[in-house]
């Protein structure tokens, strides 16, 4: 069997991907991967062909502006155009000799017709329960970032029924994406079809999200199978001076946002709560760039490292909430602080507050004060104990049971 992995976005979108990828190549089948060129020499590196689509992302994650403004409609409307443009484009080669496509996140759009119009299998996968239609939650608001084009606009009776929230989800997607998804399914032969998020998602999508963490909510509208989130193994040593700072006292906290933007100044932030707490301090850079404000002995800035082996050896994690790192953080043990900052992450923090293995921190920017208050509550031993046990119910076989879904033609 050959797959196609495809995903417009950021390192918590691909890495999953590549997950699989890898849980493919055990079992004998293979995966090459249409991504983002920020992630080719990285996965060629792992031994998998790539098909770069789209710009680079990492420009996007510079430091938020205090003040995020959404796109005009105009704005929205190139930037969506733009982008089913590029997958329409780029996709169909990329998709040649494979029997499936397995197509990651909201903003794959071309994916499932080019697996029709080449007569070939077709999976969606989403990371987080929310993002999929159910009674039992409302669709989630999102402000976009260049170039992903987003609508997300909050719904303007927040009191409606989810079902009737839903409804009006279905109706934004064909507004905002229908026309232009449509023409070239048109171009390529293709019926139009009218319920775009429904044709993108399809009535049975994949999640992979760890049922601890994130449960898909039952009863359901469709029929999400949940395979447990595709976990990466990483089994790259940590930096020897990374080795010496983790030695060199208490366990301290690690600050990082990954690959998105993150709140002007978190790093700093952040080192002055726990210096307020006589803790030390881990930053990871990541692609905003994160940095302390001195370099002081009690801070330590890295670059990418492998969270599997850093986590379990910090007092705590302060992050964005993204699906990759709180999973990580879980699986380590790790108390989390989470300061989300668009549309899923919110989510994330909830369940790290629901659980017991941290807070999610309130809306406002975060300060040295907000923070410090935030992190004496997850480094009561406690949290530590209930962040322990939530580790030892999570899964990490999520990818392997995803690929022998594949396999077998599930």
């Amino acid at each position: 069997m050959r797959v196609l992995l495809s995903t417009i976005g950021t390192r918590g979108e691909v890495q999953p991907m590549v997950a699989l990828a890898m849980a493919l190549r055990e079992l004998g089948q293979e995966a090459r991967l249409c991504v983002p060129p920020d992630f080719r020499d990285w996965v060629e590196g792992l031994g998998f062909p790539v098909v770069p689509i789209g710009p680079e992302l990492r420009p996007t994650a510079s430091a938020a502006p205090r003040v995020q403004t959404p796109p005009t409609p105009e704005q929205r409307r190139r930037m969506i155009e733009g982008t089913v443009a590029v997958q329409f484009a780029t996709i169909p080669a990329a998709a040649e000799g494979c029997d499936v496509i397995v197509a990651g996140g909201a903003m794959s759009m071309a994916a499932h017709s080019v697996a029709e119009r080449l007569g070939i299998g077709y999976v969606y996968v989403s990371y987080c329960p929310v993002t999929l239609p159910s009674p039992h939650h409302a669709p989630v608001p999102v402000w976009g970032q260049a170039p992903v084009p987003v609508w997300g606009q909050a719904p303007a009776d927040a009191t409606a029924g989810n079902r009737a929230l839903w409804a009006e989800d279905a109706r934004r997607w064909n507004g905002t994406v229908g026309a232009a998804i449509n023409a070239h399914r048109a171009a390529a032969g293709l019926a139009p079809v009218a319920d775009i998020r429904g044709h993108l998602f399809t009535d049975r999508p994949w999640l992979a999200a760890d049922p601890t963490l994130g449960p898909w909510p039952e009863p359901a509208d469709i029929g999400v199978v949940q395979t447990g989130a595709w976990i990466l193994p990483d089994r790259r040593p940590l930096p020897p001076e990374l080795e010496r700072f983790l030695d060199d006292g208490e366990p301290p906290v690690c600050v990082g946002f990954g690959s998105v933007r993150a709140p002007r100044d978190i790093a700093r932030t952040t080192v002055a709560a726990a210096r307020a707490l006589g803790r030390r301090v881990i930053v990871l850079r990541g692609w905003a760039g994160l940095s302390p404000a001195d370099d002081g002995p009690d801070c330590l800035p890295v670059d990418e490292v492998d969270q599997q082996a850093l986590f379990p050896r910090v007092a705590a994690v302060v992050h964005h909430g993204g699906a990759g790192t709180t999973t990580a953080a879980a699986l380590a043990g790790a108390p989390q602080v989470v300061v989300p900052q668009l549309y899923d992450q919110h989510y994330w923090a909830r369940r790290v507050g629901d659980l017991g293995i941290g807070i999610a921190h309130p809306p406002a920017a975060p300060t040295a004060e907000s923070l410090a208050e935030a992190l004496g509550r997850v480094l009561h031993p406690d949290v530590a104990a209930r962040a322990a046990s939530v580790a030892g119910e999570a899964r990490t076989d999520g990818a392997e049971v995803a690929a022998q879904r594949l396999i077998d033609g599930a």
